[in-house]
């Protein structure tokens, strides 16, 4: 049993972690040091995507189902969980590469409003100290 719940933990990590990569420059809006955090996440999130890989916590995943006497999978985490939400049809490689560039540009757009949002209030302080 504990295995079980062991496996669910790790999953919600894991749905945490993919919302966190894709989301997280939203954050960063409000608490621009997130960065620090996020940059390296979503950068992981993206590498995965392009190279194709498998994120560690799947494997620690299907161990923890194995011994706790259920079944693995052999797909990844956005293929086993995510994508039967969002698409149809199995993962391709063209798919899996969408995906990396979504978040690259999701995040991308996110940071530069926030730049943007940095700088204005840069200027509006450096006016008020004059």
């Amino acid at each position: 049993m504990i295995y079980r719940i062991l496996a669910e933990a790790v999953v919600l990590v894991h749905l945490s972690f993919v919302v966190f990569a894709v989301c997280g420059g939203l954050l960063v809006c409000k608490w621009p040091r997130l960065a620090w955090g996020h940059l390296p996440v979503a950068v992981w999130a993206a590498l995965v995507e392009f190279g194709g890989w498998i994120c560690p916590l799947t494997p620690l995943e299907n161990w923890l189902r194995l011994q706790g006497g259920d079944a693995g999978y052999g797909a990844g985490y956005v293929e086993r969980y995510l994508l039967p939400f969002l698409y149809p049809g199995q993962m391709t490689r063209s798919l899996q590469i969408g995906l990396g560039m979504g978040v690259l540009a999701i995040n991308v757009a996110v940071y530069a409003v926030a730049v943007q949002a940095a700088r204005r209030r840069h200027q509006a302080s450096s006016i008020a100290n004059h």
